[in-house]
């Protein structure tokens, strides 16, 4: 069970959004993702595809790791690895989507910045709450 008082008592990161724009973003960003992922698949190439699949299923595995690991296991420390390794995985499916499809790749960019605006702020979370 997510339990927000835990989180709402944490020292928050400057920069730290209001927490009613998170449900938005995400959803906006799902939408993107699984477009991106639809594009690749039909997409013919002369590029080979079996790397972009496993990455793009590691990175969406870490994606589900993220917040039991923060929220659950109350884990800051854990979640942080979890988030750097997220944003190395969801690089280098950019990378191997954009030999398929150009557009697949440039409809990530959005999930890579906020997960990097994410490893920002779990990053200030561990440091402020240690």
């Amino acid at each position: 069970m997510i339990d927000l008082t835990w989180y709402n008592e944490l020292i928050k990161p400057a920069f730290s959004p209001p927490s009613w724009i998170f449900a938005p973003v995400w959803a906006l960003l799902y939408i993107t993702i699984i477009i991106s992922f639809m594009l690749f698949v039909v997409k013919q190439s002369g590029c080979r595809k079996t790397e972009g699949y496993v990455w793009f299923f590691v990175q969406i595995l870490l994606n589900l790791l993220w917040s039991p690991a923060f929220f659950i296991l109350k884990n800051i420390g854990l979640a942080l690895a979890i988030v750097i390794f997220m944003d190395i995985a969801v690089f280098i499916v950019i990378r191997k989507f954009y030999c398929v499809s150009k557009f697949a790749s440039t409809l990530l960019i959005p999930y890579f910045a906020w997960i990097l605006y994410a490893t920002y702020l779990n990053f200030g979370f561990y440091l402020l709450n240690r």
